[in-house]
């Protein structure tokens, strides 16, 4: 990749590792389902503003709009609901790292489904020892003072093989030169009608209590700025730098996260935790290549 596209890749980190944070504290005022449902509404309003705003072409083929629907249901719907399940659960540490394992199954997924991003055997080998990091941190929950319970972690992991679904489906809309902020705006949009039904029959939102203010404003910046902006980065970063290369943005998402939950959380994690993240980063190292790749020496012909 780029320089600027490392760049956006960065800042896109910042705003999905503050996302855990504002889940955490928006879920004090929210019930999961609800929360996940007003957080694309919200930031769905937010991105088809802008497209009017910008005047950007909306597309005419049927297929693309069903593509707005596939992509919202792993991309928003499915994902949002199982992490935002699963930090009532466990910390929003402890998710984070669990969430960047996304390109353990995007390689898995992409050398399936792309001739262009196959499995090699770096690829694989970075797989393994993600693969290892991860069984690591779900054996830790056992010896922790404050145990992490099972269900909680899988549904983050399950979270991350619906990302990386998303990320190898979402390939197709640069190919159809639909704009990144018109992809956003549709997929957030599907996203928000599929969950409406589910939020209405099981937790009936009306009927809950009114929220603090505190939960409301991290609600608000969690869909303007970690939902809505972090998307057009998102699409931008797809068209260009492919399935794979985007996936490793969970490499540095926990660092911001930890960070977070740690200095104004509380939070703690067990060193199991940190040692099954130092597996998954050296993993998604080996799945990126460059750090592992020999330099040649002045004057040596490669």
């Amino acid at each position: 990749m780029s320089a600027a596209q490392w760049a956006l890749l960065f800042g896109l980190s910042m705003l999905w590792g503050a996302s855990f944070f504002l889940i955490a504290v928006a879920l004090g005022g929210f019930a999961p389902l609800t929360l996940v449902c007003l957080r694309l509404s919200i930031a769905a309003v937010l991105l088809w503003i802008l497209v009017r705003l910008l005047n950007k072409p909306l597309p005419r083929r049927a297929a693309v709009w069903w593509a707005f629907l596939v992509m919202g249901l792993f991309n928003n719907a499915v994902p949002f609901a199982l992490i935002t399940w699963g930090q009532t659960q466990i910390p929003s540490a402890l998710a984070s790292i669990l969430n960047a394992t996304t390109p353990l199954w995007t390689v898995l997924v992409a050398g399936l489904f792309l001739s262009d991003e196959r499995i090699n055997a770096g690829k694989l080998s970075g797989v393994i020892c993600g693969i290892a990091g991860v069984a690591m941190m779900l054996g830790s929950a056992s010896s922790d003072s404050h145990p992490a319970p099972l269900s909680g972690q899988l549904a983050i992991i399950g979270a991350a093989l619906s990302y990386a679904v998303s990320a190898v489906f979402g390939r197709r809309f640069a190919r159809w030169g639909v704009s990144p902020l018109v992809v956003a705006a549709g997929m957030c949009s599907a996203a928000a009608l599929q969950m409406l039904p589910l939020v209405m029959f099981v937790e009936s939102p009306l009927s809950l209590p009114l929220p603090s203010l505190r939960s409301v404003g991290a609600l608000l910046v969690l869909a303007l700025v970690s939902t809505a902006l972090a998307y057009i980065l998102y699409f931008r970063l797809l068209a260009s730098a492919g399935a794979t290369n985007i996936a490793l943005v969970t490499l540095l998402v926990p660092v911001w996260a930890i960070l977070l939950g740690v200095l104004v959380l509380g939070e703690s994690l067990h060193s199991g935790h940190y040692a099954g993240m130092v597996l998954i980063a050296l993993g998604l190292s080996a799945i990126d290549g460059r750090l592992w790749r020999r330099r040649p020496v002045a004057g040596e012909r490669i």
